[in-house]
């Protein structure tokens, strides 16, 4: 079970990553509609990432004890870097927005 979440996580958050850096390229040509729309998307799939890490941290302070192994670690980092790439790509977004301003 708790490997069906832990590739859930891998999955989720690479695809966030993924939509998130369609949603530069499409800023990157002053596309903001398309960039919103993307990062609207990118931002749900990466709920999805954090529903299934906050299950097993629940069912951690539950007394159930998540097995700790490499490929949990490395969907830990995915979900991490995945959320850190995504903030500074929405401050890519609005710098983008305000040179189109000028």
């Amino acid at each position: 079970m708790n490997e069906e979440r832990i590739f859930g996580i891998i999955s989720y958050a690479g695809d966030a990553k993924g939509t998130a850096y369609e949603a530069l390229n499409s800023a990157e040509n002053f596309e903001f509609e398309k960039a919103e729309e993307l990062m609207k998307q990118a931002q749900e799939t990466m709920r999805e990432a954090h529903k299934l890490q906050t299950k097993m941290i629940h069912e951690e302070a539950a007394g159930n004890t998540v097995e700790v192994n490499i490929i949990l670690i490395h969907a830990q980092d995915h979900l991490m870097t995945a959320m850190s790439e995504i903030n500074l790509i929405e401050r890519f977004i609005k710098m983008y927005k305000k040179i189109d301003e000028r």
